[in-house]
């Protein structure tokens, strides 16, 4: 009846439905909502619509479990970079600056924690997939729910991928006994695996849905993340056209940078892909994101400071530049909402102010603080950005610099004193120009670190930190992974 965690467990599983992945009351989120499960088992689950619409409800639940979005997956993709660091106070969770400064190893618990999460995912798709083509239902609803499934199990090979290099490919529930432990794929088939689920998605998916419904996968979410693993791949063609494409679904860019990451503006015109979170004081277990918690101010009870900005990422930004105290939120002074930011000693000066709920915003001692904070994984500005440097590496320079200027001049938030528009035609000029875009706009939304690496930059930015080539491009393998497989996974080189 459990969930397989460790996709190298020798022993069959069944489905699992629990209510800590199901649940939410939110209007907005309504998809999110179904009615407790248990531990149904699985053979008298995968038999109507309702069912099929729980098993997908599940896969949007564990997206904001705490392997997905608190330590591990802050430790694997964001610590590691040169804008953030441990934060809290220097004894709390000091495990978490072996990533800062790459000393960390296969037996870390946040490299298991953020494996363990992502098969976890791979599996409730795998169930989807594997099970709701039997089921009768409308067949509409049962395509779009396959591809949300094809979505998602993509987005977790990606993050996967990008992570570890070579991983164990498993694209179905697995049976028989020889199909539970099996070797690393090369990672040219899981990129491929990934570019035939989204292929797959992009072909089904709605590009908008109705209020109840929003913050569903679309169309658009995709295409994007399409463009991001063909970036990655510097597949420069395809992230043009795909991102030409997604310019065209009617996304727009908000006025005012810093209100987007607040909760009154999730998914809205900005908003490509996003990790929906709830409060819900009623269901306890639907209020199960940490992402917030784990990162907001260490004086407001129930916030823990973790994941704070560097003083790398604060010399970052041009003169005047809005983006850095919408970014960076310091102690001593009061945020637009009016809490102030007060210190205590031994605890950060500064933290994430996209991570930042209000004090004001609802919650009690059975919730962590702040779960209503969805989280950013998409954004149309970086759809702009990836467009941007694909047009630059094909050598169209001048849509590189349309599509660059869209997101400075939404920066400039009407102030043409600041960030002049970029005109260099230059290929090697616009190619920085483009990269310290990138850095400014998304910092602190665990893109950094991953885009360094793949942009070849990796020794000179991090080396510092103590960054090695032909080592660090990937984080270990765990060794609990390699240790019941019986040798069947190999660690990576240098671990």
């Amino acid at each position: 009846m459990n969930i397989y965690k460790n996709i190298n467990l020798r022993k069959a599983c069944t489905v699992i439905i629990t209510g800590s992945i199901l649940f939410s009351t939110s209007c907005k989120k309504s998809f999110l909502h179904v009615d407790p499960q248990g531990q149904q088992p699985a053979e008298t689950f995968w038999k109507t619509q309702d069912d099929a619409t729980a098993a997908v409800s599940s896969i949007y639940g564990n997206l904001r479990s705490w392997s997905n979005t608190a330590f591990p997956a802050l430790a694997v993709e964001s610590i590691g970079s040169d804008e953030a660091e441990k934060g809290s106070t220097a004894n709390d969770a000091s495990y978490l600056n072996n990533f800062d400064d790459f000393t960390a190893t296969a037996t870390d618990g946040q490299i298991l924690g953020f494996w363990e999460g992502q098969y976890q995912n791979i599996n409730l798709c795998n169930q989807v997939l594997d099970n709701v083509p039997g089921i009768t239902m409308d067949e509409n609803l049962k395509s779009r729910y396959l591809a949300e499934a094809k979505f998602v199990r993509a987005y977790s090979y990606f993050r996967l991928v990008r992570a570890f290099g070579d991983v164990p490919l498993r694209l179905k529930v697995p049976k028989e006994v020889s199909e539970f432990n099996i070797p690393r794929t090369p990672k040219a088939e899981v990129w491929a695996a990934i570019e035939n689920d989204l292929k797959d998605a992009e072909a089904i998916l709605p590009a908008t849905y109705p209020a109840a419904d929003l913050g569903r996968i679309t169309k658009g979410a995709a295409l994007s993340l399409h463009a991001k693993v063909a970036m990655y791949q510097k597949k420069w063609d395809q992230v043009l056209s795909l991102t030409n494409t997604v310019m065209g679904l009617g996304y727009s860019l908000l006025p005012n940078y810093e209100t987007l990451y607040r909760v009154s503006n999730e998914n809205g015109s900005e908003s490509v892909f996003e990790i929906n979170c709830v409060y819900n004081p009623s269901i306890k277990d639907a209020s199960n994101s940490q992402y917030a918690q784990v990162q907001g101010v260490r004086t407001q009870t129930g916030y823990w400071g973790f994941n704070v900005p560097t003083p790398a990422l604060e010399s970052a930004y041009e003169t005047g530049d809005p983006r850095r105290t919408a970014t960076i939120l310091y102690v001593g002074t009061t945020t637009t909402e009016g809490d102030a930011i007060t210190a205590n000693p031994g605890d950060p000066t500064k933290y994430n102010h996209k991570a930042y709920v209000p004090f004001s915003s609802p919650w009690d001692n059975g919730n962590p603080r702040g779960s209503q904070q969805n989280v950013r994984v998409l954004r149309y500005a970086d759809v702009l950005l990836m467009n941007a440097e694909a047009a630059n590496e094909l050598g169209n320079s001048g849509q590189a610099i349309s599509s660059l200027e869209l997101v400075r001049a939404r920066a400039r938030q009407g102030n043409n004193a600041i960030l002049p528009k970029v005109t260099t035609t230059d290929q090697g000029a616009l190619r920085t120009a483009i990269y310290h875009e990138r850095q400014v706009e998304l910092a602190m939304e665990s893109d950094r670190y991953f885009d360094v690496i793949r942009q070849g930059r990796a020794t000179a930015v991090f080396g510092p930190k103590g960054w090695k080539a032909n080592k660090n491009e990937v984080w270990p393998i765990p060794q609990n992974e390699i240790d019941i497989s019986v040798g069947v996974l190999s660690q990576n080189t240098g671990y």
